[in-house]
């Protein structure tokens, strides 16, 4: 298993008519990914007064965030990834332990990372208690994902149907939320070891698509303080 990455990341926001035409442009270059599509489910940590997640809207050189992720819907047969992502710029580096979902039935992760002795649960157990973090946001989303026929270092997602909830804190119901896209929306992601080879640039330029500054927590955190001002938060 993975613990450590480190890639160049860019975002997209595009149409549902965007992502058909760019698909059909790639796909001589493009495989399906082992799980193609599948369900993400994270809890991402932050402090009282949402320190992190502000930080993260005024786009810095330099920020980071922690998050327990799940892939899928079943969270007790699968294993979790307690992840710390830092970014400068457009790289992107995450470091990153596995923790089986039936712990945490009768366990916080708290306690179960500092039952794992790495460097890496160490380095989580330091920013969970120097940033004084915990549970404050649900947020899930539908992806399918492809990588680079020619190179897997090259890895094309598309994440739709974004949802969060402030409240049931648990890795469940992911269709439980307010929703953040429009239908007609997808955030695309290109994730890469190095250089963006020359038919995606091409066809990026071809379909009119162009990277933009996008933080799906930062996007929910948003409209949760926006639906705060108008009284309409459940």
């Amino acid at each position: 298993m993975q613990t450590v990455f480190k890639r160049y990341e860019e975002k997209y926001l595009i149409a549902e008519a965007q992502k058909n035409a760019l698909l059909a442009d790639i796909s001589g270059h493009i495989v399906a990914d082992k799980h193609s599509e599948y369900i993400v489910q994270n809890l991402y940590f932050d402090t009282e007064n949402w320190d992190v997640i502000r930080t993260s809207i005024d786009n810095p050189l330099y920020k980071e965030k922690m998050r327990l992720r799940c892939y899928g819907e079943h969270v007790q047969e699968s294993r979790l990834f307690l992840e710390l992502k830092k970014k400068y710029e457009k790289v992107v580096y995450k470091r990153r332990v596995a923790l089986p979902g039936e712990l945490l039935s009768d366990n916080n992760v708290q306690d179960i990372v500092e039952k794992k002795p790495s460097q890496i649960s160490r380095e989580l157990q330091y920013y969970m208690k120097t940033n004084s973090v915990y549970e404050k946001m649900y947020l899930s989303y539908k992806r399918c994902a492809f990588t680079s026929a020619e190179d897997k270092g090259v890895r094309i997602t598309f994440d739709t149907d974004i949802r969060y909830r402030m409240y049931d804190l648990e890795l469940r119901q992911h269709e439980r939320g307010i929703s953040v896209l429009e239908p007609d929306q997808t955030i695309m992601e290109i994730k890469m070891w190095g250089g963006m080879p020359p038919w995606l640039v091409k066809a990026l330029g071809d379909n009119k698509i162009y990277p933009v500054t996008f933080s799906k927590c930062g996007a929910c955190y948003t409209k949760h303080v926006i639906m705060q001002q108008k009284g309409d938060v459940a």
